[in-house]
């Protein structure tokens, strides 16, 4: 496939991910491979279910919303990092923790970029060692929020999109 359109490429490399995916026929949700074998490493089983209270209650007290969606990637994958590193499909992998406290004083960056999108951002961890936050809007949708915004699609593509190197889409006229 060729494109200049990095929205067709990301949908291009998610859809040829999904497909893998369908073809393995497991569970609710088939992860790829290689993306179940990092997760796993990073202490991701199937089924995990951990506590958010304190999590929705230091974030609620910061000026932060817990929705739904927020709390199930959190029930599910909240406390993990993957280390990152190496070649990836549009992109290197880059480390990321899902530790959301490290969002606390930014409720002010995710309101604006809420505003922005009409959709309610919380905090999930974040990129790079901090050089960037994750966060997910009410519909699942995983975003890089910084002085810019971007998004790696929708859970739980969205993470096989995070974990494997897949280039997030920039969201346009996202710069402040």
């Amino acid at each position: 496939m060729e494109t200049a359109d990095p929205a067709e490429a990301v949908a291009f490399a998610a859809g040829l991910i999904h497909d893998r995916q369908a073809a393995q026929g497991k569970g609710p949700h088939a992860w790829a491979a290689e993306a179940e074998t990092v997760l796993r490493g990073a202490g991701w089983h199937p089924g995990r279910s951990i506590d958010t209270t304190v999590w929705r209650e230091r974030l609620e007290a910061d000026g932060f919303r817990m929705h739904a969606a927020a709390e199930g990637l959190l029930r599910g994958f909240g406390g993990l990092t993957v280390a990152g590193g190496g070649p990836g499909i549009t992109r290197a992998r880059e480390a990321f923790s899902l530790h959301p406290l490290h969002a606390l004083g930014e409720d002010g960056r995710f309101g604006e970029w809420g505003e922005e999108t009409s959709r309610c951002l919380f905090p999930v961890g974040e990129l790079g060692h901090g050089h960037a936050f994750l966060g997910l809007d009410e519909q699942g949708e995983l975003y890089v929020v910084t002085s810019w915004l971007a998004r790696f699609g929708r859970m739980p593509e969205a993470m096989e999109n995070l974990v494997l190197g897949v280039m997030p889409v920039r969201m346009p006229d996202a710069d402040h």
